[in-house]
């Protein structure tokens, strides 16, 4: 292999970031899974269409083609980045990472939309990441507000996504199921870009098409982590109502088009045909941030053993217990943490981490992650700025920006959780 600048290994691990991002392109896929279910389009009366999530527009566009004439009606619910015009559907723009006024409209238009639908009928459901804030639909006493405090609760709570989607399914008439409930009597074909460890149907979005087992030990510690991080238990006694029962299964068929490791796959397959040794470090990580760089830490010394130049991989989503008021997700944080891992403990190779959400969107920012290197801790402080400070305010958006090291692609139109990449030479 050619011996690489710190630019050139910077370059190679965004072009391996795209190759996931590539592998999860949610139209493609989407017209795959409907050709390969084109009896079940032809068989309906008619077809409602219901696109939610961060890919929500390019799978409507990718469907209705096949759809074609079949079309009764469709709603695209997605952020207000990705937002734009699809022909003869209504489109709505929701709120996330926190729900908002159009995430309350978009739930309500998807309910309405699923009610409509009758026997003989097929609502084509387009399920992706970020579905469970864009689109909301609370059980009665519950509003608006309420869904966005919890939403916040849950954020800073340190929850993990099996827990979050406990508590949202619970306080959700469209989750946990609810959209196939309202569906019935109609037929629901799910198709789910996934962005959850297993690619279970059930917690993708909250699992709208997918009733199923409660989890009552997940609802409960999540009840607890918000409680802690402010949000009042008072306001989820509502939960306990009972919803009516879900349709039989062979009501819904739920099909996973894409996910993250089918992105990691082939950035792993693209990175050693490039000459780079892989190693995943973990198919779905996940954890506080602090501990998934110290993890990467570990890995690369375990490698610079070897001259072998070496890409370590993994995918997930890990977390973050919020103590201050910066800005910043996950992928910054993890990124700006493994930079003082490096620049405490170095390594004698050259290295380069890329820490990204496949979305294009990290947090409450416009970055979609961080991208750091030997120098980058340096960086930030002969930009003026005290990177420690930073970091325990949770301000590595601030950190990786005076650095010049955040990664910024815009909305890619997919969402299959995060990538990390680690290049050593």
């Amino acid at each position: 292999m050619v011996k690489r600048t710190v630019e050139e290994l910077r370059q190679e691990a965004a072009d391996l970031f795209h190759v996931a991002i590539d592998a999860a392109d949610p139209g493609p896929a989407t017209a795959r899974a409907l050709l390969n279910r084109s009896e079940v389009i032809e068989a309906a009366k008619s077809v409602t269409l219901l696109a939610f999530g961060k890919g929500a527009v390019a799978m409507a566009r990718a469907a209705l083609p096949i759809v074609g004439e079949k079309l009764r009606y469709g709603v695209v619910v997605t952020t207000e980045m990705a937002a734009e015009p699809v022909e003869n559907l209504e489109v709505i723009a929701g709120g996330h990472p926190v729900p908002n006024e159009g995430s309350l409209v978009g739930g309500e238009a998807l309910a309405r939309a699923a009610t409509q639908a009758g026997g003989g009928d097929l609502v084509l459901a387009l399920i992706s990441g970020g579905g469970s804030a864009l689109a909301v639909a609370p059980i009665d006493g519950l509003d608006l507000s309420d869904k966005i405090a919890l939403n916040r609760a849950l954020l800073r709570s340190g929850a993990d996504i099996i827990e979050m989607n406990a508590l949202r399914s619970a306080a959700s008439r469209l989750k946990g199921g609810g959209l196939a409930y309202l569906a019935a009597p109609a037929s629901v074909l799910g198709l789910i870009l996934s962005d959850v460890p297993g690619d279970d149907p059930a917690v993708v979005a909250s699992g709208p098409t997918a009733p199923g087992a409660a989890n009552p030990s997940a609802l409960t510690k999540a009840i607890e982590r918000v409680g802690a991080a402010g949000f009042s238990p008072e306001k989820l006694k509502p939960i306990a109502a009972t919803r009516a029962e879900p349709p039989t299964p062979g009501d819904v068929i739920n099909r996973i088009v894409g996910s993250n490791s089918i992105s990691l796959d082939a950035v792993a397959a693209f990175a050693e045909k490039m000459g780079w040794k892989t190693v995943i470090l973990d198919r779905w990580l996940e954890g506080d941030v602090a501990d998934a760089a110290e993890r990467f830490h570990a890995a690369a010394q375990d490698c610079v053993r070897s001259d072998a130049p070496v890409a370590i991989l993994a995918g997930g989503e890990t977390s973050v217990t919020v103590t201050g008021e910066g800005r910043g997700g996950r992928n910054q944080e993890l990124a700006l943490r493994l930079a003082r891992i490096c620049h405490e403990r170095p390594f004698k190779r050259d290295w380069c981490f890329l820490s990204g959400g496949t979305d294009g969107r990290d947090g409450p920012t416009d970055a979609a992650g961080g991208l750091v290197d030997a120098g980058s801790w340096q960086r930030i402080i002969d930009a003026g700025v005290m990177p420690d400070a930073l970091l325990a305010n949770n301000d590595s958006n601030k950190a990786l920006a005076a650095s010049g090291d955040l990664l910024t692609t815009g909305p890619t139109g997919t969402n299959v959780a995060d990538i990390q990449i680690l290049l050593l030479r």
